[in-house]
């Protein structure tokens, strides 16, 4: 997890200036302190915070700025700032960008999310803040993605940092004591070779000891196996399991993944929900 310092808006290099950093060598000692980073949203939603004004801790180590991916659900514009509600498929957070009346070049006041609207993706960099009780984070910078490849990587960069602390470095031989808030998972509760393991390794799969499925099952392709396995271990029930989670929690590609739904689908494993990109186990 690498220092925080080389993105920034308007308050230049992702530093609110002034406050942030205190005095000049208090403020050095923090800036020294400072680090970004990459989680996803169900990490910061499951952080319990001990006390009013705790330090954000994650798998046991202090964190001070965050950065996130997912997708704007909405948008709220006000006079001191914007809201944005953030979908990453792990959970919901808001976003909100505060309004620098001061800022030249923009109607967005320099925070570079003037254009973000809907539907979008986009990455923030910011903090964890609560007010209220409720969690938002507040955003240094925000920026809509252009390639959708930078979704996948963040996922599997946030996943390599989480295993690095959870488990320890590659090659260490043993995993490292957790501390603190927020369990081992990153992803949604009981996902991907939870519970069973994976279906095309012997694990449980989906129809318990309905032979017929999983005969069914084993004519597949490891893709749809493994995609079969995440949604059976999820908790979506009924409503089934969105293509953006089972891409975060299998790290699979949207055209692999649609590949193997065909696959199951037509097996008569799966079917279809709320939309044509959620699926769920037909239970016998």
């Amino acid at each position: 997890m690498a220092g925080y310092g080389g993105y920034g808006g308007g308050d230049g290099g992702g530093f609110m200036s002034g406050s942030q950093q205190g005095g000049s060598q208090a403020g050095g000692s923090k800036y020294a302190d400072e680090s970004l980073r990459p989680v996803t949203i169900k990490q910061l939603l499951d952080w319990e915070e001990t006390f009013p004004g705790a330090e954000l801790a994650i798998d046991g180590h202090p964190v001070t700025q965050v950065t996130i991916v997912g997708q704007v659900r909405s948008v709220k514009p006000q006079p001191t700032n914007i809201t944005y509600r953030i979908d990453d498929g792990t959970g919901i957070i808001d976003v909100k960008k505060w309004v620098d009346s001061e800022a030249q070049g923009g109607e967005d006041g320099g925070s570079g999310a003037g254009a973000i609207a809907p539907d979008a993706f986009v990455r923030v960099w910011g903090r964890l803040k609560t007010l209220g009780g409720k969690k938002h984070v507040s955003a240094n910078f925000i920026r809509q993605i252009e390639d959708f490849n930078e979704v996948n990587y963040h996922l599997l960069e946030a996943t390599y940092v989480h295993l690095f602390f959870t488990k320890g470095a590659p090659g260490s031989g043993g995993a490292t004591k957790q501390e603190g808030g927020g369990g081992d998972n990153m992803f949604v509760d009981q996902g991907y070779g939870a519970g069973g393991g994976d279906v095309a390794m012997g694990g449980a799969g989906p129809g318990g000891g309905n032979s017929a499925m999983q005969a069914r099952l084993a004519t597949c392709s490891r893709n749809a196996q493994i995609m079969c396995n995440f949604i059976n271990n999820s908790p979506g029930g009924t409503e089934g399991v969105n293509l953006l989670v089972i891409a975060q929690g299998t790290r699979m590609s949207v055209r692999d993944i649609t590949n193997a739904a065909d696959e199951l689908l037509g097996q008569g494993i799966i079917y279809t929900t709320q939309d044509d990109e959620t699926w769920a186990i037909l239970d016998y």
